[in-house]
């Protein structure tokens, strides 16, 4: 398979950056987005050429870092799925693919396609531990949750902080991810001890991350590679009224 691809392409975040045309040859359609990138990559290397930056880590659709906009989609046009797991037999031989990062004031460009989603981090870090504690493992039963409220947390915990809500929300609006955060934790019961001081420092910081409101359009959801769903941004507008009134 043979693609054209246009890459952006900025040195750092003072460079005015600009789009540049790539060809991508022979490519297997078995071949995995980021393993297409890496030949193009060799290719441009063995010109003596800078390679395409592009942030990746586990490559198996578990550690969030491989995101990107493919031709206008956060991680590309299937749904559920991460750029990493994307593979070339989804696109039609001879298309042309834009590729952009992430584009949010909360997510400063590094270079190329990797931006830094360290904004992230001061969240989670914001929301601090869980009291829990050491010895022994508790009993099974010991500290019974609701079926349906374990698989409502489980959902929320699958989110792997991506940034892909981000980048498809017209506001850049972090809220499901730090709702998925919030939600996952004040569904059981060994998050409550630290309900209230979570929510109120995890909103805070997002807030002071720059990210914006949410637009309510549902964008976020239909990117998102885990599905994660919008019902968590009603569970933190519930949780941060609730904390608010006990704070």
């Amino acid at each position: 398979m043979n693609f054209t691809l246009n890459v952006w392409r900025q040195k750092n975040a003072n460079d005015q950056g600009r789009f540049e045309t790539y060809q991508a040859k022979n490519i297997s359609p078995e071949a995995s987005f980021l393993e297409m990138l890496d030949v193009v990559n060799n290719e441009l290397e063995a010109e003596g050429k800078e390679p395409i930056a592009f942030d990746h880590d586990c490559r198996e659709g578990i550690c969030g870092a491989c995101g990107m906009m493919i031709s206008g989609r956060a991680h590309g046009p299937r749904a559920a799925t991460t750029t990493c797991q994307l593979y070339m037999r989804n696109f039609q031989d001879g298309e042309t693919l834009t590729l952009e990062p992430w584009r949010a004031k909360a997510f400063p460009l590094v270079r190329d396609l990797v931006v830094d989603r360290s904004a992230f981090d001061r969240i989670i870090q914001a929301g601090g531990f869980i009291s829990v504690n050491t010895g022994n493992a508790a009993d099974a039963n010991a500290l019974p949750v609701p079926k349906d409220n374990a698989e409502l947390a489980m959902d929320a915990a699958a989110c792997i902080g991506c940034g892909a809500c981000v980048a498809a929300c017209k506001n850049a609006s972090a809220m499901l991810f730090v709702s998925a955060k919030v939600s996952h934790l004040a569904l059981l019961p060994q998050g409550d001890a630290e309900r209230v001081r979570r929510t109120l420092n995890m909103v805070k910081t997002m807030d002071e991350a720059g990210f914006g409101n949410c637009s309510n359009t549902g964008a976020c959801e239909a990117e998102c590679p885990k599905s994660i769903s919008i019902s968590n941004i009603a569970r933190l507008n519930r949780e941060y009224a609730r904390a608010k009134l006990l704070s």
